[in-house]
């Protein structure tokens, strides 16, 4: 890795840390009901969705009554999404005349969007009007966003509770998380891309002359380009900062009409893991101890630097089938990649987005090098809890330190304590559910796709590298990410359904859990710490936490990467 693209990195870091700090400063104000500003500006706007909804912000709920809320929120999101594709074909704001969305594709999508995974069977300019990109995909980007965050906040109070019963209010956390920080970030980031070039309107697509005129398949001279437009910017924009990812047009962040110059993708790169890292920081300050945010940051970081690295300089080295055709081995792997971004911003937008549970991409993670596509690919399979989902990504991170602790806590014979609180056999059951669930639905549903037709058929390419499309297209639905490896044709029945299943399994599997633990740790009273007690803010834990995540990762999925990406890249060699 050469010394320019290991400064870029350097920055790309360095910026991002400098803006999620005040963020999630910020975060916790809102969270705690403490920011002025906040109450002073979009507070009336609270209290009238309040009073529209029918929603008593007072009234408490418990675990139960709080998941309840959560699942039955989705099941209206979803039914909306769904009804809205079906329907869209005699529906406003349709310019192209597009036909109602197949309901395979449509179930896929709805399930998609509902579970902040944002996997795309369809191409966007070609599928979804206008009406359905803005009203059904754009608001699942919102609140499926804020209900991760929610669920966070829940974890947290679950966490500094003193023997109470009720975690909050989800219609409060909803409403917070997306009129007073989601919201808000959308707005000025959305003025930004626009003023670089990235499209919004309501208008249909244009026709264009070609600088040059070229020849199609079939003999014919072509003369004209359609281009299609519509509403990008404001849907651009709450996919990066919601952890979203979905595309409004087929090739995603590659397109130039969603991400024009250099300078929009370094401002969505920023904004992939901006909200997850500042919830880090909204953590230490909403528990008291900002140390302990800061820890769980650092331990993420530990995974993530040396990914990166490996995502960087892979695609920094030459490939060599392309190197024996004659391609200069100088100019490293460009294969499907942007040249007004280049192969160090896409290698760190690869892994960016794979950590952060976002999915978007702005170069094609199936011509990369077999071990820049294995950093990508093993992020999402830890769980998307290296940054991971707004929210989603810290609550996992925290059932993990669990983990760490009890594991601390048996070597030593102490009943083990996180924050004051005893983590006991409960809590280890919720916290295995979170982890193996999802981990079995990848493996599983990979198993069953390598082994029957409708699961080979549809594959780009044979051998090792089409056994990583397919484990990679299963990892990615259900840890909720939503990229694609490419090469994998996936709007067929099988794939729509099974892919589908696992990002319910993703989701869900692990909210309810993670809902139960907060309502479990709100009634043990806080214990105060002792000589035994383990500290969780210092580097000794931070390498602890790193090693339990990298220990579960590695005896999962290192065997199923050993078929993919390893011996390909051992055959490459």
């Amino acid at each position: 890795m050469n010394p320019v693209a290991i400064l870029e990195c350097g920055l790309y870091l360095v910026l991002l840390l400098a803006l999620a700090w005040p963020l999630g400063a910020y975060m916790a104000r809102v969270y705690t009901g403490e920011s002025k500003w906040a109450d002073r500006v979009l507070g009336p706007i609270e209290r009238f969705v309040y009073k529209l909804s029918g929603v008593k912000p007072d009234v408490q709920m418990n675990w139960k009554q709080y998941a309840g809320a959560v699942l039955a929120f989705h099941v209206f999101g979803f039914l909306a999404v769904y009804a809205l594709q079906r329907l869209q074909g005699f529906l406003p704001l349709n310019p192209a005349g597009l036909p109602g969305v197949p309901p395979e594709v449509a179930w896929n999508t709805a399930v998609s969007f509902a579970t902040n995974t944002n996997w795309q069977a369809y191409g966007g300019e070609t599928t979804m009007s206008h009406l359905t990109q803005m009203l059904a995909l754009t608001t699942q980007n919102f609140v499926s966003a804020a209900a991760g965050m929610a669920v966070l906040v829940a974890l947290i109070r679950g966490l500094t509770g003193r023997q109470v019963a009720d975690v909050g209010n989800f219609w409060v956390d909803l409403t917070r998380s997306t009129l007073h920080i989601l919201l808000p970030l959308s707005v000025v980031l959305a003025l930004l891309l626009v003023s670089h070039g990235v499209v919004q309107t309501f208008a249909g697509s244009v026709s264009v002359h070609l600088l040059e005129p070229v020849t199609a398949a079939d003999g014919k001279t072509v003369t004209e380009q359609v281009l299609a437009l519509g509403p990008a910017a404001s849907q651009v924009a709450i996919k990066q900062l919601g952890t979203n990812g979905g595309g409004f047009f087929n090739a995603n962040s590659a397109h130039p009409f969603e991400n024009p110059d250099g300078f929009s993708n370094l401002l969505q790169m920023l904004s992939l893991l901006l909200i997850p890292v500042a919830l880090c920081f909204t953590f230490g300050r909403m528990v008291g101890q900002p140390k302990q945010g800061v820890a769980l940051l650092m331990a993420m970081f530990v995974i993530f630097v040396p990914l990166l690295a490996l995502t960087v300089a892979s695609e920094h080295q030459a490939n060599p089938v392309l190197t024996a055709l004659g391609v200069d081995p100088a100019m490293g792997n460009w294969e499907g990649k942007e040249m007004r971004f280049g192969i160090t911003s896409s290698a760190i937008w690869a892994t960016a987005t794979t950590a952060a549970s976002n999915g978007s991409v702005n170069a094609m993670h199936d011509s990369f090098m077999p071990l820049g596509g294995l950093g990508p690919m093993w992020l999402m399979q830890l769980g998307e809890i290296v940054f991971g989902g707004v929210g989603s990504g810290l609550y996992g991170m925290l059932v993990y330190a669990f983990i760490a602790v009890f594991g601390a806590g048996l070597m030593v014979g102490r009943t083990p304590e996180y924050l004051g609180k005893k983590i006991e056999a409960f809590e280890m059951k919720m916290a295995s559910l979170v982890i193996l669930l999802p981990s079995a639905s990848v493996l599983i549903g990979t198993a069953i796709a390598c082994s029957i037709p409708a699961g080979t058929q549809p594959l780009g390419n044979p051998g090792a590298h089409g056994f990583s499309e397919i484990l990679y297209a299963f990892s990615s639905g259900s840890n909720n990410n939503g990229s694609a490896f490419g090469g994998l044709t996936v709007n067929g029945l099988f794939y729509s359904t099974a892919i589908g299943i696992v990002m319910l399994i993703g989701r869900f599997w692990v909210i309810v859990p993670v809902l139960a633990l907060a309502g479990s740790l709100a009634r043990k009273k806080i214990v105060p710490p002792g000589a035994g007690t383990l500290p969780t803010h210092t580097p000794l834990f931070v390498a602890l936490l790193a090693g339990t995540i990298l220990l579960v990762g590695a005896l999962t999925f290192i065997p199923a990467l050993a078929l993919g990406p390893i011996v390909e890249h051992l055959a490459l060699h």
